[in-house]
């Protein structure tokens, strides 16, 4: 079973060299905050290292869908519903 590494944009590279803009473009983080997954390799081992002080790193089993990572960062309600009230 392969593994995936998961990539999530922390800062910019506003002010940083085009290479490094670069390098986050070939990885697919255009915007903060997003998350890309790709399968680990060497290739993308020496991508991770040109920017590393801009992104956040985990080694995961499985590649998320968006709507998974959507649903991921969610929130809880803070509250659940055990039982709706009856209407008077």
């Amino acid at each position: 079973m392969s593994s995936y590494f998961r990539i999530t944009l922390i800062r910019s590279a506003i002010g940083l060299p085009s290479k490094s803009a670069k390098v986050l473009k070939a990885l697919g983080l255009r915007k903060r905050m997003s998350t890309v997954f790709h399968p680990v390799s060497p290739a993308v081992a020496g991508q991770i290292m040109r920017v590393k002080e801009l992104i956040a790193v985990s080694e995961v089993d499985r590649a998320l869908s968006k709507t998974e990572v959507r649903m991921e960062r969610r929130p809880d309600a803070g509250f659940f519903v055990e039982r709706r009230a009856e209407r008077a």
